[in-house]
């Protein structure tokens, strides 16, 4: 892999995450066009540096997020946008970087969601979350989540997927040779 080519699949994979993100937080949904594009350059940009090789590691990423998240969208723990999104990003990055910004991006999402559910529903509807669920406990009976309760939110998991792919980029030893030369590089010129 070229420095060329990890510099852009670095860049537009931070793009097409920090888009997903304003998407996602204000419109509550990651449109099919940013996903597709994401898809798109995963293809081209692998095909073009490193052709049949690069073509078989976009499959194996784009395929692998696929794999892994669909489950999560059926039991609708996931939206669509959000797996469209990892597909796309697993073209672009490949499947072994794409499996730690998986695992990593879970782990980032218990605490990304509880901030915004608090910023949805504030505390309050925190505690009226718990508050059900200690009636559910005791009467030993299902209750459905009221309005304004922090269970009956929607949260969007671009956020957390984004902590989890920089989390993974920092473990990468290629992306960190990657960035110690940009420093060489830019000290050269001074900056």
């Amino acid at each position: 892999m070229t420095d060329t080519q990890l510099t852009l699949q670095i860049l537009l994979s931070g793009l097409f995450f920090t888009s997903a993100i304003i998407m996602d937080l204000y419109q509550e949904k990651i449109p099919n066009k940013l996903c597709l594009l994401a898809i798109f350059c995963g293809f081209a940009i692998n095909a073009y540096y490193a052709q049949l090789a690069g073509v078989l590691m976009a499959s194996f990423g784009f395929g692998l997020a696929f794999i892994l998240l669909f489950p999560t969208f059926i039991l609708r723990i996931l939206g669509a946008g959000d797996i469209k999104l990892m597909m796309g990003i697993g073209a672009l990055m490949g499947p072994e970087l794409l499996l730690s910004n998986i695992v990593y991006g879970i782990v980032a999402g218990a605490g990304t969601s509880l901030i915004l559910i608090i910023w949805k529903t504030g505390f309050i509807g925190l505690a009226k979350t718990f508050k059900r669920y200690w009636d559910c406990i005791y009467l030993q009976s299902y209750f459905k989540p009221e309005a304004g309760e922090a269970a009956g939110e929607k949260v969007p998991y671009a956020p957390a997927f984004a902590i989890g792919w920089v989390w993974a980029c920092s473990l990468d030893s290629n992306i960190l040779e990657l960035f110690f030369n940009w420093n060489q590089y830019l000290s050269l010129w001074g900056v």
